[in-house]
């Protein structure tokens, strides 16, 4: 399990996500595929943004648990979906 933020807000973590083509999103971050949520707008979304920014919950914040597939492929469709969002490109 990681969480990063992305600039941008949730703005662009909703357009990375859309980018992504393994992990799916989901609110429930256990199994064997990789699984991806913003935090924001799921699990802590009834928190008043006090109490969010209090616990480290910003609108950037994306929960990864990764799952089975292979390494490469994932990193290869996080550089992907970097890419499309920020319209440069990025190699890991």
């Amino acid at each position: 399990m990681i969480s990063f933020e992305i600039e941008g807000g949730n703005e662009n973590a909703h357009k990375l996500l859309s980018y992504l083509k393994l992990p799916k999103e989901a609110t429930s971050l256990g199994g064997v595929e990789s699984l991806i949520s913003l935090p924001y707008n799921t699990s802590q979304a009834s928190l008043t943004k006090e109490q969010q920014k209090n616990i480290g919950i910003n609108e950037g914040l994306i929960r990864l648990s990764v799952g089975i597939e292979d390494i490469e492929d994932l990193i290869t469709d996080f550089e992907q979906a970097i890419n499309n969002v920020f319209k440069k490109e990025l190699v890991c």
